[in-house]
């Protein structure tokens, strides 16, 4: 059975692709267009992206939508 879906788990995946990568906050919303506050406020759990935000973060990272979302390992 699938695991579900929660924010906490897409922050932690969001904050450990980033940093993997090497990139600050800043950086990664210069290289998909985002606003520095969004991932900010995605990796704080403060808010919750759209799927249009998903979507482009896993393309980016080169890993599924549900790697992303916590559905997946």
């Amino acid at each position: 059975m699938k695991k579900p879906y929660t924010i906490e788990k897409f922050g932690k995946r969001l904050l450990e692709l980033r940093k993997e990568k090497g990139l600050t906050t800043r950086q990664l919303a210069d290289k998909l267009g985002f606003s520095q506050t969004a991932i900010s406020n995605w990796e704080n759990l403060n808010r919750e992206p759209s799927l249009t935000y998903v979507v482009k973060l896993a393309q980016y990272f080169d890993v599924s939508v549900g790697y992303m979302a916590g559905t997946e390992d």
